[in-house]
């Protein structure tokens, strides 16, 4: 079964698809492919929630010191028969909890939209109650889908080591049902990349001489309060000058 709950740090780097391309292969003595999709890539497709006052974002976007957010998410081809995932994701001084359960889809969406209690469908009841406890409590009702692809890698000597890099980010509010697979708008540059890397200590000396040869720093980028600008502006590549100028 799928890990339900993650409790770690979260580094993020804007990169351009080159240097990507190049750090992959230079981590590959380190590490290995994620054991999903195909040399460790795959697709996502998340539903996000916010209140309709968009608590979720003010407090994302102010960077609060603790905040959380809650979406459901599919991977690769999905149909209402396939798993879906809700999550709760929480921050807290640079350390991310992630608490989720797995249902069906048709399931999950018997609960957003006509209100079923499907908790025993879920493959965690106790991390479903506090789902909709958090959802219930924010007023959340579905916002925005926000979709990319990932390739994945996971520490060999470092099981606790995770760096995935994250490409062709779209997101859409138009077409709320994620089985409907990835598609919409750019919200970063095609030639753009969020790199984050995962740890519940600290990054390897190895790892942390590959980011400062290619000269990385830190760049907070959320993809949900990124997704929201381009929606309610209707600005395609939100973010695409940080590299590229």
């Amino acid at each position: 079964m799928a890990l339900e709950v993650f409790n770690r740090r979260e580094v993020k780097y804007l990169i351009p698809f080159d240097t990507y391309e190049t750090i992959a292969r230079e981590i590959a003595g380190h590490m290995r492919f994620d054991r999903f999709g195909t040399e460790g890539r795959y697709t996502i497709v998340s539903l996000y929630f916010d209140s309709e006052d968009g608590k979720i974002y003010t407090e994302t976007r102010n960077k609060l010191r603790f905040r959380q957010k809650l979406r459901l998410r599919v991977y690769d081809d999905a149909d209402l028969a396939s798993m879906s995932f809700l999550e709760v994701k929480q921050k807290y001084n640079n350390v991310v909890n992630k608490r989720r359960t797995g249902l069906p889809l048709q399931s999950a969406y018997d609960y957003i939209y006509q209100g079923r209690d499907v908790v025993d469908t879920a493959s965690n009841k106790q991390i479903f109650k506090e789902a909709d406890y958090f959802r219930n409590f924010y007023g959340l009702v579905p916002q925005v889908v926000v979709s990319y692809d990932r390739q994945a890698f996971h520490g060999i000597e470092e099981n606790d080591l995770r760096v995935t890099f994250d490409y062709n980010l779209r997101c859409r509010s138009d077409d709320l049902n994620i089985e409907n697979g990835p598609h919409g708008t750019h919200f970063i540059d095609r030639n753009l990349v969020v790199m984050e890397v995962k740890m519940s200590t600290s990054i390897p000396l190895w790892l942390t001489e590959i980011l400062s040869a290619h000269g990385l720093k830190k760049e907070g980028v959320s993809k949900f309060c990124t997704s929201i600008d381009v929606e309610t502006k209707g600005i395609e590549h939100a973010v695409n000058e940080k590299r590229m100028g």
